[in-house]
């Protein structure tokens, strides 16, 4: 009976759906493909269960849990070299100074959170999130559509669909199954830092929502010719709707119509 006073109680004080079989465990450390990792940063370690496939891959563990009893029995338990518990927010957290990597079944509340903490981390070089299975499939285009976030941080991030847990792995057993979601940084960005503004202002720009598609939105600032000539290079329909224009034909209109200036121009 403990053990389920104990989840229930997480739930509805922390949001917490606790990983209950091996399987599982070791399918969200094996997504996370640590194997050039030497810290990781876990995001709600909750009993450990996760924490301690992670000390098997990595030598060190910085282990956050919000829930201080949870924190607290995972610290009394033996002695692991690497480990590090904190009874802390991860979200109040400021990042390690060193490269590393972030590891968590999040709260699916503070998903949102948790993904901007991870973007705005200079040192991340990789974040292996358990989410909705409906979040990371949006977020990586498994739908066929794709989110602004990831079109607005896709020079600099990619976004993998990892996998999938049932809903049957966790306790309390929550509506949905689990999304294994990967953002990884890649080594070099595919916009120069100097272009990075105007790749951002391009971004809004497109999803300001004019006419309902990409090509009607850009020719509020762009040459209507120009636009036009940069979709029949791309063979790209001028009525697509802004959500089913992939990344890299994002990225591969902002220099076509860039090309020239270097910044936007108006007609």
């Amino acid at each position: 009976m403990a053990p389920r006073t104990e989840h229930t109680r997480a739930r509805r004080v922390y949001g917490q759906n606790l990983l209950t079989t091996t399987a599982a465990v070791r399918q969200v450390a094996a997504a996370a493909e640590l194997a050039a990792v030497d810290l990781v940063v876990e995001v709600g370690a909750g009993r450990g269960s996760l924490t301690a496939e992670l000390l098997r891959h990595v030598r060190r563990v910085i282990a956050y849990e919000v829930d201080p009893a949870m924190a607290a029995a995972l610290e009394a338990r033996p002695a692991r070299p690497g480990l590090t518990v904190l009874a802390a927010d991860f979200l109040a957290a400021e990042p390690p100074a060193v490269p590393f990597a972030v590891v968590g079944n999040i709260p699916y509340a503070l998903t949102s959170a948790v993904v901007d903490w991870c973007l705005t981390a200079e040192r991340l070089t990789a974040a292996t999130l358990l989410t909705q299975l409906e979040y990371a499939r949006k977020r990586t285009g498994d739908y066929g559509r794709w989110s602004r976030l990831t079109i607005a941080t896709w020079p600099r991030y990619e976004w993998i669909l990892a996998g999938r847990i049932p809903r049957s792995a966790f306790r309390p057993v929550p509506g949905v199954d689990g999304g294994l979601l990967r953002i990884v940084r890649r080594p070099v960005p595919l916009v120069e830092p100097p272009a990075w503004g105007a790749y951002q202002r391009f971004v809004d720009l497109g999803f300001s929502g004019v006419g309902g598609s990409l090509h009607a939105s850009l020719t509020r600032r762009f040459e209507t010719a120009r636009v036009a000539g940069a979709f029949r290079a791309l063979r790209l329909a001028p009525a697509t709707p802004v959500g089913l224009v992939w990344p890299e034909q994002w990225l591969s209109l902002f220099r076509l119509l860039n090309r020239r200036t270097g910044r936007p121009g108006r007609r």
